[in-house]
């Protein structure tokens, strides 16, 4: 088995997944600073990044193996082959079709902010969806949930994952432009550059006294992100890092 290495930030290499099923991997792996695309045989790819070799008879055992069950809040993922018998409310997502297996310290904060935020009954905006958690964690929780994103494979699988949640929460593809006010509570997972473009947006969209969670940023590109939002008439509710990464809150 082949796997093609791709090291980064995350959300620019979140850009890279249409492209990667497109061109025939079979899966993709979140790991600290890397994302390991798995394929078959070697292909020509115009991205940056380098290829190592796994046993054929081992790597997709070895995969399953080392992806584990993920607590976050109210809620565990996982896998369909997992088997979990705590409390928590199961999330099952099948991992490699879209980013956003509870894995990353992103998502895993931001599902930890939705919980908090007690949603039920309230609109819940999810940008940039992926495998669609988020929006499914929302609907779970009582929300009426409208997920979207630019991805259109990543719309099919964020439809699928809701399916197999027993949750019908809404998505759509494209960006903000296609939801519409008022919202109460928006959560976006993206990056300092994008959330500093989409805070003019979010105002927008946000119901007054409305809030939004947003991460994706790194710590070093916090600011970015930050000014943006106040610029845009946002008032500070907290900050959470991990690692590398932030959350951040905001009331409108």
């Amino acid at each position: 088995m082949h796997v093609f290495v791709l090291k980064g930030d995350f959300e620019l290499l979140d850009s890279y997944t249409p492209l990667l099923f497109e061109l025939g991997a079979g899966g993709l792996e979140e790991k600290p600073g890397e994302v390991w695309a798995y394929f078959p045989e070697r292909v020509e790819l115009p991205l940056p990044g380098s290829w190592r070799e796994l046993p054929d008879d081992d790597w997709l055992e070895v995969w399953k193996r080392d992806l584990h069950p993920v607590t976050a809040g109210p809620f565990v993922v996982l896998a369909p082959w997992h088997e979990w018998s705590g409390p928590e409310t199961k999330i099952v997502l099948e991992p490699g079709m879209a980013f956003g297996t509870g894995h990353h310290e992103t998502t895993r904060m931001a599902l930890e902010a939705l919980a908090a935020e007690r949603p039920a009954g309230k609109r819940v905006l999810d940008v940039g969806a992926g495998s669609g958690i988020l929006t499914i964690a929302a609907a779970m929780l009582g929300a009426t949930a409208l997920g979207v994103d630019i991805d259109q494979q990543a719309i099919a699988a964020a439809r699928e994952n809701a399916r197999r949640n027993g949750v019908e929460p809404e998505f759509r593809a494209g960006s903000v432009e296609v939801a519409a006010p008022p919202q109460d509570l928006i959560l976006a997972n993206l990056y300092a550059e994008l959330h500093a473009e989409l805070a003019p947006a979010y105002a927008r969209l946000l119901a007054p006294g409305g809030r939004a969670w947003i991460t994706g940023v790194l710590a070093d590109r916090e600011n970015v992100a930050d000014a943006a939002m106040r610029a845009a008439g946002f008032v500070p509710l907290g900050r959470r890092r991990e690692g590398e990464w932030v959350l951040l809150g905001y009331r409108r």
